[in-house]
């Protein structure tokens, strides 16, 4: 400090002597008033940005698809912002293809759930929210999906067509419907059901217990939304082997009204319930009184053949008996029978 003095004390005697202590002071004047000025002068406050909590968050539903109009949002509120009637949760929508829109503006709840009813459109619907407080906004949480689907599902057969014969004692339903949709199929002849669902592709094969002969069919599909669809179908419970059905225009002949006409006639059909063209077919008809009656005759395009033969007077009461035998090249060989009966 004292050669700062002793230094000072020189430059103010040299600038004496030369004239230039005016010029010196009003140097350090302005510099010094400056710096004091810089370090006593009252600080003025500096812009600060508003600091907004995080976003609330949406709880996700189970299943986003639904076929109700509108949802209840659940949601959980920051806890600086429970019970804040300056703050509002502000939900946004975005459509498909679209930019998130403001949808509903509420006051913070005072615990930290909040439920918001909202509208759906149809489709998907990506719901996110936001916190506001004094114009300044809090970025946006996690989107929250719901799909708004009022449509049944519409459900495809691939087999069996309808009408098929099938052999065995099930049937197997192959088809495709809209993704995770519940199937239940029920067959009205048994009461036979079976359920299933439809994979993440649509497809789907359940296995139905079958009975011989006629079987209604109905295949009902509930999808995620909750939507109800349906499909009636019948199929043809068939033997698995080859098959003959005898019938006779008559089982019970009068005596007194011969002689009459009887026909017989066979339907052939093969392992798959088919009808059989091409089968050969021996008739054979006995009754008392007079001799065996046999002919031969192919099954024609629809399975059958027939034989008509006239009963003269000469036959007597008693038991009678058609028959019928058919034999196939691929097959092999089947027979049936039926009682005639001759009254007095």
């Amino acid at each position: 400090m004292l050669v700062g003095a002793v230094a000072l004390l020189a430059a103010v005697t040299f600038l004496t002597v030369s004239g230039g202590i005016g010029s010196l002071v009003g140097a350090l004047g302005s510099s010094f008033s400056g710096f004091v000025g810089r370090v006593t002068s009252t600080p003025l406050p500096s812009a600060t940005d508003v600091v907004v909590a995080d976003a609330p968050l949406i709880t996700s539903p189970l299943e986003p698809y639904t076929n109700r109009t509108s949802v209840d949002l659940e949601l959980t509120i920051p806890q600086a912002y429970v019970g804040d009637r300056t703050a509002l949760v502000r939900i946004y929508v975005a459509l498909e293809g679209q930019a998130p829109a403001p949808v509903a503006e509420v006051p913070p709840a005072a615990t930290v759930h909040l439920v918001v009813p909202v509208q759906l459109t149809p489709g998907r619907n990506d719901f996110s929210a936001t916190i506001l407080k004094n114009t300044v906004e809090s970025g946006h949480s996690p989107v929250v999906t719901f799909i708004l689907d009022t449509d049944p599902p519409v459900i495809t057969l691939t087999a069996p067509v309808d009408g098929a014969t099938v052999n065995g004692t099930t049937v197997t339903l192959t088809g495709k419907t809209q993704p995770r949709t519940a199937l239940l199929a029920r067959n009205e002849a048994n009461g036979g059901s079976i359920s299933g669902q439809a994979g993440t592709d649509g497809t789907f094969s359940l296995d139905l217990p079958l009975d011989p002969g006629p079987n209604g069919i109905r295949i009902t599909g509930t999808d995620p939304a909750g939507n109800v669809g349906d499909l009636i179908l019948s199929v043809v419970g068939g033997s698995g082997k080859l098959s003959a059905t005898l019938t006779a225009s008559a089982y019970q002949i009068t005596v007194t009204k011969l002689p009459v006409s009887l026909q017989m006639s066979v339907l052939v059909t093969d392992p798959d319930g088919h009808p059989l063209e091409g089968a050969a077919v021996t008739f054979n008809l006995t009754v008392p009184g007079i001799p065996p009656i046999a002919r031969d005759v192919v099954t024609g395009g629809d399975g059958r053949a027939t034989f008509t033969t006239t009963l003269p007077v000469g036959v007597t009461p008693g038991g009678g008996l058609a028959t019928v035998l058919v034999s196939t090249a691929d097959f092999g060989s089947v027979s049936a029978q039926k009682t005639i009966t001759i009254v007095p």
